[in-house]
């Protein structure tokens, strides 16, 4: 059985009796979903609407009518708070520029100036010919009470000497060019002799010594000699050299008390047994006391 296609619509045919052919059924989709796509929006208003009233409450997704005016402070504050940011951000960044920008030249460079900490370095270079110096370990000794208690009285000595000095020398005259004493010497009680003179030097035994003292207020070693031969008339320089050439040199062994013990820079009176009465050093008195030392000689006036 064959069947016929017809080409070309029957006019005489009634529109909803005439087929439909498949251009007219194309068209007819393509309108049918632009006037769906058209009055979708337009459907949905009374939709919401409908479901709104129907409710009694409002739909979620619709906003009131005062959304849309509230929402526009809270954008123009966004953009209020980021105009400021955009302002006042590179105001302050330009002001901390400022000084190093116009700061002189002479306070600006050392913000910029780079310091090389390695120039003018000190160098410190060691010889190794430097040895190592060797170290001993220092020893101490206590002071003996011996030692202290001679201290002491030479102190004390001393100072007795400093005052006997500061009597005599208000009491002593002056002497002469030839170091002779100018005092009055006291005349002889007694004729002169060896013992005589030596009696008469032993009278003045703790008299403290004075230097150039040639008074019982204080004697010195040479003054004592010439004041004690000066009471004999005998006048003697006031020096140890002048009184060993005022006399005769003889030896030890024929030594006598009154002969005078010559020594480099000092003399006194032989007291015999090797002993010597002398006026000694500051802070002494005249004393007997032995003779300490082997190089002296005897010579009698």
């Amino acid at each position: 059985m064959a069947l016929s296609t017809p080409t070309e619509s029957d006019p005489s045919l009634s529109p909803s009796e005439r087929p439909v052919t498949r251009r007219e059924r194309r068209a007819a989709q393509i309108k049918r979903s632009t006037d769906i796509a058209t009055a979708r929006p337009i459907a949905s208003r009374p939709a919401t609407r409908s479901a709104s009233s129907a409710s009694g409450r409002p739909s979620a997704r619709t906003a009131p009518s005062s959304a849309a005016p509230a929402a526009q402070p809270s954008r123009w504050k966004r953009w209020r708070s980021t105009l400021v940011m955009m302002i006042v951000v590179p105001g302050l960044c330009a002001a901390f520029a400022l000084p190093g920008t116009f700061a002189p030249a002479s306070q600006a460079a050392p913000l910029f100036e780079h310091q090389d900490r390695t120039a003018n370095a000190q160098e410190l270079s060691v010889s190794t010919e430097a040895s190592i110096a060797s170290v001993s370990r220092d020893t101490y000794s206590a002071t003996s009470q011996s030692e202290l208690d001679a201290a002491a009285a030479e102190k004390a000595a001393a100072e007795a000497a400093k005052r006997a000095e500061e009597q005599a020398a208000n009491r002593q005259s002056s002497s002469d060019s030839s170091g002779t004493d100018t005092s009055p010497v006291a005349p002889p009680t007694t004729p002169y002799s060896l013992s005589a003179v030596f009696n008469t030097a032993k009278q003045y035994i703790g008299t403290p010594y004075v230097y150039g003292g040639a008074t019982p207020a204080g004697f010195d070693c040479s003054g004592f000699v010439m004041y004690v031969f000066g009471q004999y008339g005998i006048s003697l320089p006031h020096g140890v050299s002048g009184q060993a050439a005022a006399g005769t040199r003889i030896s030890v062994s024929q030594a006598q008390p009154g002969d005078l013990v010559i020594m480099s820079g000092h003399d006194g009176f032989y007291a015999g047994n090797g002993m010597i009465l002398d006026a000694p050093k500051p802070g002494g008195h005249v004393s007997i006391r032995p003779i300490w030392t082997s190089s002296y000689y005897i010579v009698r006036i």
